[in-house]
């Protein structure tokens, strides 16, 4: 297919000052976003930029599904496999990166594509509100003042990374924010910490406004968006992930992840983070233990000299290694090993869930117009052989149509201004950013705002476990009745 670069995507932005025209490629995992993405650069002069939290970093290059270089077909892609796998690359970090590249696209008159799953990331880029930002401003403020023995509280629990710390004292301030946040989340409770210490205001309360008013609003994008979602039915998603993680073993991804691993790790910063390392810690943990109550290769395994015991003073596996554990190993080993592929397809699918429920949340709550366009008949082509054609019929043609349309500006408005304004005063009213549900029939699962909320209540899972739990008030109800009758 011929490449057009007909179409000058920002030059009406340069003559009229405009934004710029930014296109986003979002979508669950396994969806086919990066293939999308690569196909329409047969169709206009496009850019890619990396919006995936994982993929930034280098290394994991299988478990991560980086784009193999062979496949990106001589498109820049920027952000890809770049970071060091130890930082800590934040949504502002990201947003600050894509900016300066988002700049030099547009100064080579070409069109820049964001693609990535990572919501956050794209949340920090397109809306010019982040909580980072909001603290930095407090910063320049109080530069010339005291802050108090808040603030050196703050930067001790900074310098000292005591995560359950940090998060108990900020349950202790303002229970409402910690309940916005992960435990183990350091980084934030430190954040809404500083927060607190700069303003003397409670983040929950200082930031409900400032949210509620600012973060996230199309008429306060940094760039003139266009949305595309690339969506499946969740069965075929998930068949899609179980024959992927498949796909992942037999290409080497254990190998991958004992070059990462490393016992009593963090796993809450840098590519660690990336699902599918820690689900597999058992299993190398137990392959690396020397010992003989609870290595494979005991007194009671593998006698063969080919059967390895590794040095105590050895953290990580060889490919060598490995190999010959996978080959040799008994029956605990493999089940740990079997366990670990099912962790990893389980949280991969849950993933895919969470995906799904944030966009539905940024097209309810936040009014953001996504393009959808329908994978499932394409993925489900996989098995007969006819992908690529349904993909192209079913994807490609219909995403090129909604960019042209989005380049030529024959798109109506999403909505009249009565209907935003409308909408404004819904978000402000019904976004409950901090309240906290627990739902009981669920085991006292905690989920967090009135949208989390409604969702989880409409889900399968909980419909099936309150069913349950109905019927089996209803059978107490009828043994009690029955009672003195038997007794009698």
């Amino acid at each position: 297919m011929e490449t057009d670069h007909s179409e000058n995507p920002n030059d009406m932005a340069k003559k009229t000052k405009k934004k710029p025209k930014l296109v986003v490629i979002m979508g669950a995992t396994g969806a086919g976003k990066s293939r999308l993405a690569v196909d329409l650069g047969s169709h206009f002069p496009i850019e890619i930029i990396n919006a995936d939290s994982m993929q930034v970093y280098k290394g994991l290059d299988v478990l991560t599904n980086k784009l193999p270089l062979h496949d990106q077909k001589g498109l820049p892609h920027h952000l890809l496999g770049t970071l060091n796998p130890n930082l800590e690359f934040t949504s502002k970090h990201f947003r600050d990166s894509a900016i300066q590249i988002i700049e030099g696209i547009v100064s080579r008159n070409r069109l820049p594509v964001v693609v990535g799953g990572t919501n956050y990331y794209i949340q920090a880029l397109v809306s010019r509100f982040l909580l980072d930002d909001f603290v930095e401003d407090m910063d320049v403020g109080d530069a010339n003042g005291s802050l108090g023995d808040e603030q050196l509280d703050y930067d001790f629990e900074c310098e000292t990374n005591e995560a359950n710390h940090s998060y108990d004292r900020l349950k202790e301030i303002d229970p409402d924010a910690a309940n916005r946040i992960h435990p183990n989340d350091y980084r934030r409770a430190n954040l809404y910490l500083r927060l607190y210490a700069r303003s003397g205001i409670v983040p929950s309360k200082l930031l409900q406004g400032k949210a509620a008013e600012k973060w996230g609003r199309t008429d306060d994008f940094r760039y003139d968006c266009c949305f595309i979602c690339v969506d499946a039915s969740l069965p075929v998603l998930d068949q899609f992930v179980e024959d992927r993680v498949d796909c992942m073993i037999n290409a080497g991804l254990l190998y991958e992840v004992s070059d990462v691993y490393c016992q009593n790790a963090d796993y809450t910063r840098g590519l660690r983070q990336a699902i599918g390392v820690r689900e597999f810690e058992d299993f190398l943990r137990f392959s690396s233990n020397p010992t003989a109550s609870s290595y494979p290769f005991s007194d009671n395994a593998c006698k063969s000299d080919a059967c390895f015991r590794m040095p105590e003073s050895t953290q990580s596996l060889s490919k060598e290694n490995l190999k010959v554990i996978l080959d040799h190993s008994d029956d605990q080993c493999k089940i740990l090993l079997n366990d670990a592929i099912e962790k990893l397809k389980i949280n991969t699918k849950r993933l895919v869930r969470r995906q799904r429920r944030r966009f539905n949340r940024l097209r309810s709550l936040f009014g953001w117009n996504l393009h959808y366009v329908d994978a499932t008949e394409s993925l489900s082509a996989l098995a007969a052989g006819s992908f690529d054609e349904t993909w192209s019929r079913q994807v490609v043609e219909p995403s090129v149509n909604i960019m042209r349309s989005f380049l030529n500006e024959d798109v109506t408005p999403d909505l009249n201004p009565e209907t935003h304004a409308r909408m404004d005063v819904q978000r402000i009213d019904s976004r409950d950013l901090w309240r906290q549900h627990v739902c009981e029939a669920c085991g006292n699962r905690v989920l967090r705002g009135a949208h989390e909320w409604e969702q989880h209540k409409q889900g399968r899972g909980h419909r099936k476990r309150v069913l349950s739990l109905k019927k089996s008030k209803q059978y107490l109800i009828d043994r009690e009745s029955l009672a003195p009758s038997v007794s009698g």
